[in-house]
């Protein structure tokens, strides 16, 4: 059975519980326990702060774990980086107060930087020769400016909103974090068959978000008209309809382009377009 590990609380934890669910993987309903069983797939949840995670990877407490790149870089455990996820998507960036002048990275020459990530910061001033105190702090990074505790920050931006609501401006994103399904690299090759399994139902999940099946009538002399609108993954599923004269095409599209797609189709004369929502798209 495999362990995976996930953040206890936050909106990482409840993405990765709607994927897994998703993913046909019931988890056991648990606010108070530290690991949850599993139905529909042999693992098991193991419920972390997010920035243990990957130790607990690296050690074998879990074998996966699901947790912001951000962590991943800030820890520096070698543990392996086996799928992006595309959600919880963030960077760390430097920031200082709005009403202060920014001419360029020699801005911290001098200053006190506070921040949750000291070892991504400490390789960024390093590596652009910055002579800068790093100021460590466990919570609520963006007030240290008004408070005296620092002259800037590094730390998470999402929106920005945060940053502004403190009085805050971003001046310069460093390293951009998603959420990424990490693994043990000293697992067995069982355990790795299972991993593998694991993979492919979320890939078949994740492929599926943002994607709509369109059915579309159209015309016999305009099939090819239609097709340069709606180009299909591979090549689009072309049916004849009971009318001789007419077909139907079969397809996916981006949800973002169903409107534009539409009224280019129906100015070609296509017909009788239905939209469909997708739950799983198996690669």
């Amino acid at each position: 059975m495999l362990r995976i590990a996930l953040q206890a609380k936050g909106r990482l934890n409840e993405d990765s519980l709607n994927l897994l669910k998703e993913s046909g993987i019931k988890v056991e309903e648990s606010k108070r326990k530290l690991i949850s069983v599993c139905e529909g797939f042999p693992v098991e949840v193991v419920y972390l702060r997010d920035d243990d995670i990957p130790q607990a990877v690296y050690n074998g407490i879990a074998d996966i774990g699901i947790v912001g790149m951000n962590e991943v870089s800030e820890r520096g455990f070698k543990v392996e980086n086996l799928f992006d996820l595309g959600f919880g998507k963030c960077r760390l960036s430097l920031a200082i107060p709005k009403n202060e002048e920014y001419t360029g990275s020699d801005y911290f020459q001098g200053k006190i930087i506070a921040t949750s990530y000291p070892n991504i910061l400490k390789k960024y001033l390093k590596k652009n020769g910055i002579n800068a105190k790093i100021e460590i702090i466990t919570g609520s990074v963006e007030i240290a400016p008004s408070i005296g505790m620092g002259d800037a920050i590094f730390d998470i931006v999402s929106t920005g909103g945060t940053l502004i609501s403190n009085g805050l401006k971003e001046v310069e994103p460093i390293l951009k974090s998603e959420a990424v399904l990490i693994g043990n690299p000293r697992i067995s090759r069982e355990k790795r068959t299972l991993v593998k399994q694991l993979i492919f139902r979320i890939e078949s999940v994740l492929r599926s978000r943002g994607k709509k099946y369109i059915l579309v009538n159209v015309p016999n002399d305009r099939i090819e008209k239609a097709l340069k609108i709606i180009p299909s993954m591979k090549s689009p599923t072309l049916l004849p309809l009971a009318d001789k004269e007419w077909s139907a095409i079969h397809t996916v599209i981006d949800e973002k382009d169903i409107w534009e797609k539409t009224e280019q189709l129906k100015k070609i004369g296509a017909e009788d377009i239905l939209i469909l929502s997708m739950e799983k798209m198996i690669p």
